[in-house]
């Protein structure tokens, strides 16, 4: 049963490779119309044919005429003939199959495929003649999807001449059309597959360059950070700890340390938001691990409810920013005992709740953030991104904010660019 298995795994592997594919292609064909709209160019690259053999299957079509031939009963000796045409497709579709790999394409047991299925189409050409011949611009079209390289130009002019010569030998008339024929299908079918191939290997280059980029920005900024606040704290640290043997005897002096350590974490704090200024896009899972440790650390017991489908890297961002002020508002300026998050992910909007039972006079009122934005700042956020957020006491008691975002919105990009930053 290992064959069979192995049969499946491939299959799934085929199909995963097509839903991508055909994802490629609707991303395409989506912003060829928004460019064609616009008067503009599509800034997305066409992903070419389908990576695999399924791309070729059709050209089987060119046996149509010898199988009405068997079928009408003019080919002698059917059986043979039928036989012919069996192992002829099975060739094909295995030396195509295998073309879109490397590996595979590459391999003894495809060239041998490829050598036998060049015999049984002499064979079927010399024997039968008329639509049999076809079968030579199939076979140059396997050729051309399994050796691409620097012999494929010698190789398909050979074959080329080849197919001429049988064609010549069985029906001289339409030699030259089955020379060219088999020569346009080796050479075209080469080009078309390993074009293709080049923009996906350029593709997944791109992809991976992008990704050794961000691990080495975050390391960079790893590092620096641990710069900035390992000599921060160490003095923070020492003066502490000389405020703490000066107390008992030196109060002025104690406090004069004391003085220092708040003005080195001032600068600290200004030196950290001046390094995380190209940092700001906020993750919502890191944000409701966040506001859980703040609530609990403020004994405010937090109760987080999430539904619907996952959000767009720019809805979490704008999300985050709302419930870090919302949360940080409520630590700071009620006395609740209990906090309510509810992100709720519909088809067309998505929409945040944070709700605590404390008392929501001074949360009411907007609070100066960091940037100089609060929940008006962020109000205004919203309604640029063509949500809304609205903030008031609860009919319960306490107090409510909620956020409502569409799913999807062409202003995010400039509302996220213009967010404030995290404190």
């Amino acid at each position: 049963m290992t064959w069979v298995w192995g049969v499946r795994c491939q299959l799934q592997a085929l199909r995963a490779e097509r839903r991508q594919w055909r994802a490629e292609h609707e991303r395409f064909k989506a912003a060829q119309r928004a460019a064609r709209k616009e008067g503009k160019e599509p800034d997305v690259a066409h992903p070419g044919p389908p990576p695999t053999g399924f791309a070729l299957l059709p050209w089987l079509l060119m046996g149509m005429g010898s199988f009405s031939n068997l079928l009408q009963g003019r080919t002698p000796n059917p059986w043979i003939g039928s036989l012919g045409l069996v192992t002829f497709n099975s060739l094909y579709i295995y030396v195509t199959f295998r073309s879109f790999e490397r590996e595979k394409r590459e391999a003894v047991s495809t060239r041998v495929a490829l050598l036998v299925m060049g015999l049984v189409t002499t064979g079927l050409a010399l024997g039968y003649g008329g639509n049999w011949l076809m079968f030579f611009p199939l076979l140059g079209l396997a050729t051309g999807a399994a050796l691409r390289g620097p012999w494929l130009g010698r190789t398909g002019v050979l074959l080329a001449a080849y197919a001429g010569a049988i064609s010549a030998v069985r029906d001289g008339s339409n030699a030259v059309n089955i020379a060219y024929g088999t020569f346009l299908s080796s050479m075209v079918t080469a080009a078309i597959l390993g074009l293709a191939e080049a923009v996906r290997e350029l593709r997944a280059a791109r992809e991976e360059l992008a990704r050794r980029a961000v691990e080495k920005e975050r390391l960079r900024f790893s590092r620096d950070l641990h710069d900035l606040l390992g000599h921060t704290l160490s003095v923070i640290v020492v003066k502490s700890e000389a405020a703490r043997r000066l107390a008992p005897r030196d109060m002025g002096a104690a406090l004069g340390q004391i003085t220092d350590i708040e003005s080195v974490g001032r600068q600290a704090l200004t030196e950290i938001r001046e390094a995380v200024t190209g940092y700001r896009e906020g993750s919502l899972a890191t944000e409701l691990t966040r506001a859980r440790s703040a609530l609990s650390a403020a004994s405010v017991e937090p109760v987080v409810r999430q539904s619907g489908a996952p959000l767009e890297p720019q809805t979490e961002a704008l999300l985050s920013w709302v419930m870090r002020e919302a949360v940080t508002n409520v630590v700071r300026h009620s006395d609740a005992g209990r906090c309510e998050i509810t992100i709720d992910s519909g088809a067309e909007q998505v929409r945040l709740t944070v709700t605590h039972n404390g008392s929501g006079r001074a949360v009411s009122r907007p609070q100066q953030g960091i940037g100089g934005t609060g929940l008006k700042g962020l109000t205004e956020r919203l309604a640029a991104a063509g949500g809304s957020l609205t903030a008031g006491p609860s009919p319960r008691g306490g107090f409510t904010v909620t956020a409502e975002l569409p799913v999807e919105s062409a202003e995010f990009a400039e509302a996220v660019a213009t967010a404030p930053r995290a404190g």
